[in-house]
Protein backbone atom coordinates (compact mmCIF):
# COMPACT_ATOMS: atom_id res chain seq x y z
CA UNK A 1 0.00 0.00 0.00
CA UNK A 2 1.07 3.56 -0.54
CA UNK A 3 -0.12 7.12 0.06
CA UNK A 4 -0.76 6.88 3.82
CA UNK A 5 -2.88 9.79 5.08
CA UNK A 6 -4.55 10.76 8.32
CA UNK A 7 -1.93 10.17 10.98
CA UNK A 8 -1.53 7.15 13.21
CA UNK A 9 -5.15 6.55 14.21
CA UNK A 10 -6.95 7.31 10.95
CA UNK A 11 -4.33 6.38 8.38
CA UNK A 12 -5.76 5.58 4.97
CA UNK A 13 -3.71 3.79 2.35
CA UNK A 14 -4.50 3.52 -1.32
CA UNK A 15 -3.03 1.77 -4.29
CA UNK A 16 -3.64 2.03 -7.99
CA UNK A 17 -4.75 -1.16 -9.66
CA UNK A 18 -3.49 -2.42 -13.02
CA UNK A 19 -6.30 -0.84 -15.03
CA UNK A 20 -6.42 2.57 -13.34
CA UNK A 21 -8.78 1.87 -10.45
CA UNK A 22 -8.03 2.45 -6.82
CA UNK A 23 -8.20 0.29 -3.70
CA UNK A 24 -8.50 2.14 -0.39
CA UNK A 25 -8.17 0.60 3.08
CA UNK A 26 -6.76 1.22 6.54
CA UNK A 27 -2.95 1.33 6.85
CA UNK A 28 -3.16 -0.48 10.20
CA UNK A 29 -3.78 -3.87 8.71
CA UNK A 30 -5.92 -5.94 6.46
CA UNK A 31 -8.70 -7.08 8.80
CA UNK A 32 -11.51 -5.55 6.76
CA UNK A 33 -13.92 -8.14 5.36
CA UNK A 34 -16.49 -5.84 3.73
CA UNK A 35 -15.92 -4.86 0.09
CA UNK A 36 -17.47 -1.54 -0.92
CA UNK A 37 -17.50 -1.09 -4.69
CA UNK A 38 -17.86 2.54 -5.80
CA UNK A 39 -19.06 3.12 -9.36
CA UNK A 40 -18.86 6.53 -11.06
CA UNK A 41 -21.26 8.10 -13.52
CA UNK A 42 -21.02 9.00 -17.18
CA UNK A 43 -17.61 10.14 -18.45
CA UNK A 44 -16.22 9.57 -14.94
CA UNK A 45 -13.16 7.85 -13.53
CA UNK A 46 -12.04 5.98 -10.41
CA UNK A 47 -10.65 9.22 -8.97
CA UNK A 48 -14.21 10.64 -8.78
CA UNK A 49 -14.76 8.48 -5.68
CA UNK A 50 -11.34 8.88 -4.01
CA UNK A 51 -12.53 11.33 -1.34
CA UNK A 52 -15.64 9.25 -0.57
CA UNK A 53 -13.58 6.07 -0.37
CA UNK A 54 -11.18 7.68 2.09
CA UNK A 55 -14.08 8.86 4.25
CA UNK A 56 -15.54 5.34 4.36
CA UNK A 57 -12.21 3.92 5.50
CA UNK A 58 -11.67 6.67 8.08
CA UNK A 59 -15.15 5.98 9.51
CA UNK A 60 -14.83 2.18 9.48
CA UNK A 61 -11.07 1.44 9.35
CA UNK A 62 -11.21 -2.19 10.42
CA UNK A 63 -14.40 -3.05 8.54
CA UNK A 64 -14.26 -1.83 4.92
CA UNK A 65 -12.06 -2.32 1.91
CA UNK A 66 -13.11 0.13 -0.82
CA UNK A 67 -12.58 -0.41 -4.52
CA UNK A 68 -13.20 2.51 -6.90
CA UNK A 69 -14.27 0.99 -10.20
CA UNK A 70 -12.00 1.44 -13.20
CA UNK A 71 -13.33 -0.60 -16.11
CA UNK A 72 -15.83 1.91 -17.44
CA UNK A 73 -13.85 5.16 -17.39
CA UNK A 74 -14.29 8.17 -19.67
CA UNK A 75 -15.64 7.30 -23.11
CA UNK A 76 -16.22 3.65 -22.11
CA UNK A 77 -19.26 4.92 -20.17
CA UNK A 78 -21.01 5.34 -23.51
CA UNK A 79 -20.88 1.60 -24.36
CA UNK A 80 -24.28 0.76 -22.86
CA UNK A 81 -25.38 -0.56 -19.48
CA UNK A 82 -25.14 -4.23 -20.48
CA UNK A 83 -21.54 -4.02 -21.76
CA UNK A 84 -20.48 -1.87 -18.81
CA UNK A 85 -22.26 -4.20 -16.37
CA UNK A 86 -20.38 -7.21 -17.72
CA UNK A 87 -17.08 -5.36 -17.31
CA UNK A 88 -17.96 -4.34 -13.74
CA UNK A 89 -18.95 -7.91 -12.83
CA UNK A 90 -15.59 -9.18 -14.11
CA UNK A 91 -13.79 -6.44 -12.20
CA UNK A 92 -15.57 -7.31 -8.92
CA UNK A 93 -14.61 -10.97 -9.34
CA UNK A 94 -10.96 -9.95 -9.85
CA UNK A 95 -10.99 -7.82 -6.67
CA UNK A 96 -12.48 -10.70 -4.67
CA UNK A 97 -9.84 -13.06 -6.05
CA UNK A 98 -7.10 -10.58 -5.11
CA UNK A 99 -8.54 -10.06 -1.59
CA UNK A 100 -9.72 -13.51 -0.39
CA UNK A 101 -10.56 -12.35 3.16
CA UNK A 102 -13.67 -10.49 1.94
CA UNK A 103 -17.02 -11.82 3.23
CA UNK A 104 -19.52 -8.99 2.56
CA UNK A 105 -20.24 -6.68 -0.36
CA UNK A 106 -21.91 -3.30 -0.90
CA UNK A 107 -22.23 -1.02 -3.91
CA UNK A 108 -22.30 2.79 -3.92
CA UNK A 109 -22.94 4.32 -7.33
CA UNK A 110 -23.69 7.62 -9.04
CA UNK A 111 -25.90 8.28 -12.07
CA UNK A 112 -25.46 5.68 -14.83
CA UNK A 113 -23.08 3.86 -12.48
CA UNK A 114 -26.15 2.81 -10.49
CA UNK A 115 -27.63 1.12 -13.55
CA UNK A 116 -24.30 -0.55 -14.28
CA UNK A 117 -23.98 -1.76 -10.67
CA UNK A 118 -27.55 -3.10 -10.74
CA UNK A 119 -26.77 -5.05 -13.93
CA UNK A 120 -23.51 -6.41 -12.46
CA UNK A 121 -25.32 -7.50 -9.28
CA UNK A 122 -27.77 -9.44 -11.45
CA UNK A 123 -24.86 -11.21 -13.14
CA UNK A 124 -23.10 -11.96 -9.83
CA UNK A 125 -26.25 -13.02 -7.91
CA UNK A 126 -26.39 -16.60 -6.67
CA UNK A 127 -29.70 -17.83 -5.24
CA UNK A 128 -29.81 -19.93 -2.07
CA UNK A 129 -29.29 -23.64 -2.42
CA UNK A 130 -32.45 -25.68 -2.95
CA UNK A 131 -33.67 -27.29 0.23
CA UNK A 132 -32.64 -24.39 2.44
CA UNK A 133 -35.22 -23.66 5.12
CA UNK A 134 -33.89 -20.19 5.90
CA UNK A 135 -35.16 -17.03 4.27
CA UNK A 136 -34.09 -16.25 0.70
CA UNK A 137 -32.11 -13.15 1.70
CA UNK A 138 -30.18 -15.06 4.37
CA UNK A 139 -28.54 -17.41 1.86
CA UNK A 140 -28.48 -15.58 -1.45
CA UNK A 141 -25.06 -14.16 -2.32
CA UNK A 142 -23.43 -11.77 -4.73
CA UNK A 143 -20.20 -13.34 -6.03
CA UNK A 144 -20.29 -15.66 -2.98
CA UNK A 145 -20.28 -12.65 -0.60
CA UNK A 146 -23.07 -11.59 1.74
CA UNK A 147 -24.92 -8.59 0.22
CA UNK A 148 -25.26 -5.63 2.61
CA UNK A 149 -26.06 -2.33 0.83
CA UNK A 150 -26.93 -1.07 -2.63
CA UNK A 151 -26.86 2.74 -2.63
CA UNK A 152 -27.35 4.91 -5.69
CA UNK A 153 -27.35 8.68 -6.08
CA UNK A 154 -29.10 10.42 -8.99
CA UNK A 155 -29.56 7.14 -10.87
CA UNK A 156 -32.39 7.04 -13.44
CA UNK A 157 -33.80 3.64 -12.39
CA UNK A 158 -37.08 4.52 -14.11
CA UNK A 159 -35.49 6.04 -17.19
CA UNK A 160 -35.13 9.70 -18.12
CA UNK A 161 -37.28 12.14 -20.03
CA UNK A 162 -34.85 13.69 -22.46
CA UNK A 163 -33.19 11.12 -24.67
CA UNK A 164 -31.33 13.90 -26.50
CA UNK A 165 -29.33 14.97 -23.44
CA UNK A 166 -26.52 12.43 -23.83
CA UNK A 167 -26.26 13.04 -27.57
CA UNK A 168 -25.90 16.78 -26.99
CA UNK A 169 -23.33 16.33 -24.22
CA UNK A 170 -21.35 13.84 -26.31
CA UNK A 171 -21.44 16.13 -29.33
CA UNK A 172 -20.15 18.98 -27.14
CA UNK A 173 -17.26 16.86 -25.79
CA UNK A 174 -16.24 15.86 -29.34
CA UNK A 175 -16.49 19.39 -30.72
CA UNK A 176 -14.65 21.02 -27.82
CA UNK A 177 -11.78 18.50 -27.92
CA UNK A 178 -11.31 18.52 -31.70
CA UNK A 179 -12.04 22.18 -32.42
CA UNK A 180 -11.38 24.30 -29.30
CA UNK A 181 -11.22 27.46 -31.41
CA UNK A 182 -14.94 26.99 -32.26
CA UNK A 183 -16.04 26.69 -28.63
CA UNK A 184 -17.31 30.29 -28.57
CA UNK A 185 -19.92 29.31 -31.22
CA UNK A 186 -21.55 26.66 -29.00
CA UNK A 187 -24.60 27.99 -27.10
CA UNK A 188 -23.79 28.65 -23.42
CA UNK A 189 -26.45 26.14 -22.30
CA UNK A 190 -24.20 23.31 -23.49
CA UNK A 191 -21.04 24.35 -21.65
Amino acid sequence: MENGEGGENGAVCSRKTENGGEDVCSCKGFDADHLVVMVHGILGSASDWKFGAEQFVKSFPDKVFVHCSERNMAMLTLDGVDVMGERLADEVLEVIKREPRLRKISFVAHSVGGLVARYAIGKLYKPPKIGSEEKLSANATIADLEPVNFITVATPHLGSRGNKQVKRAFRFVCISSKYPSLLHLVPPVLH
